[in-house]
């Protein structure tokens, strides 16, 4: 992965760590945790994620991109995000 790959998803874990998980062990939030099928983003976590996601990057996402598929790991946020800069 690129560099601009790795700043993405580190900027996700971080605000996931903050917003999500609170006292977290930041080592137990890997590349490919499960987010959504693993139950740590509800439907109202993963929209403030793409809030955040829209307003630090400038990208914007379709009804049909917000799901499992494109934000159920680090890797598939940080993927979507930089396909959109």
């Amino acid at each position: 992965m690129n560099e601009r790959t790795d700043d993405v998803r580190s900027a996700v874990k971080e605000y996931i760590l903050e917003e999500f998980l609170p006292g977290e062990n930041p080592e137990s939030l890997t590349t490919d945790t499960p987010l959504i099928s693993g139950g740590i983003l509800d439907s109202i976590a993963t929209i403030r994620l793409v809030d955040f996601l829209e307003q630090q990057y400038g990208v914007g996402f379709d009804a049909h991109e917000i799901s499992a598929d494109h934000f159920d790991t680090l890797d598939q946020i940080a993927a979507i995000v930089v396909s959109k800069l």
